[in-house]
């Protein structure tokens, strides 16, 4: 059966709030992020103007909150990729001091941040699957090398050679950019 039509924001606040939460905190790994999660969720469900007309309300609000958590993994996918590439002593290329977090003080720090992404990704989809895979799980979303080898059912040391692969052809394909950006 359907839900209530006349729910009011606090009747769905209190029916909802606390299972949101929990479900959001089950997704992320901050506190702080799921209760940022759940205000936008809120926000979006106050703007909503035919909230009456809505056949299962819980099925939107969860579903709301489901692309609330993907377009934070999404930003802080973009944050976490900051950790990236500068040439410390042992020759290792990493951009880390070039793509600052605040760049509203420089647009050309913004446009090339574009321009990092925009070469990173194609440098990725140039690499074979299984590399892809490797590099994205242990960058990206900070897997560690042995658990991408439980999860794939791989020897360790093979885990290790695919991602080995994966930084070379990316420091190949990068090392033209970190190049400009030196000059």
């Amino acid at each position: 059966m359907t839900e209530t039509r006349s729910a009011s924001i606090t009747e769905l606040v209190k029916k909802y709030g606390s299972q949101l939460l929990r479900f959001i905190n089950s997704k992320v790994s901050k506190a702080e992020d799921a209760e940022d999660i759940l205000q936008e969720v809120w926000y979006q469900t106050s703007r909503l103007t035919n909230l009456n007309e809505l056949e299962n309300v819980g099925a939107w609000l969860y579903s709301v909150t489901r692309n609330k958590i993907v377009d934070n993994y999404r930003k802080k996918k973009t944050e976490s990729l900051e950790d990236f590439f500068y040439q410390d002593e042992d020759g290792e290329l990493n951009f880390k001091d070039i793509l600052p977090a605040d760049d509203s003080h420089h647009p050309e720090v913004g446009m090339f941040q574009d321009l990092f992404w925009e070469e990173l990704m194609k440098a990725l989809d140039e690499l074979p699957e299984k590399q892809k895979r490797v590099y994205i799980q242990n960058e990206l979303e900070d897997k560690t090398l042995q658990s991408i080898a439980n999860d794939e059912n791989e020897n360790i040391k093979t885990i290790i050679s695919r991602k080995s692969y994966a930084v070379k052809h990316l420091r190949k394909k990068m090392r033209r950019l970190y190049n400009d950006l030196e000059n």
